[in-house]
């Protein structure tokens, strides 16, 4: 099986902003949903946005109006542009996916409704 990678991790300060990549060649791109998610020290794993293959896009309310989800399916790859960022976006950010014709999509929140996951990039904000 072949998961997504992640790229473009960093240590940046409050403020800044950071744009990460994922890639996905574990089939036709163009009909997979992708998501985001993060998971800081001590905390459990959290959804960050997702985008169907459609291009509908849901974030959570802690990065919406901050983060951006796109994607460029010539280049099977899903962005995560960060902006405004805050020491508490510091974590691990994972790049998840799923089969879009498969049945059971529920907006792209629950880890559960993806099959496949990357080894994480680390994002440290600092103050």
């Amino acid at each position: 099986q072949v998961k997504p990678v992640e790229s473009g991790g960093g240590l940046v300060q409050a403020g800044d902003s950071l744009r990460l990549s994922c890639v996905y060649l574990g089939g036709t791109f163009t009909n997979y949903n992708m998501g985001w998610f993060r998971q800081a020290p001590g905390k459990e794993r959290e959804f960050v946005a997702s985008i169907t293959r459609g291009g509908r896009t849901q974030y959570s309310d802690s990065v919406k109006d901050r983060f951006t989800i796109s994607r460029e399916n010539a280049k099977k790859t899903v962005y995560l542009q960060m902006n405004s960022l805050k020491p508490e976006d510091t974590a691990v950010y994972y790049c998840a996916s799923r089969n879009g014709l498969r049945i059971g999509w529920q907006g792209g929140r629950f880890s559960g409704e993806y099959d496949y996951w990357g080894q994480g990039t680390q994002v440290t904000v600092s103050s």
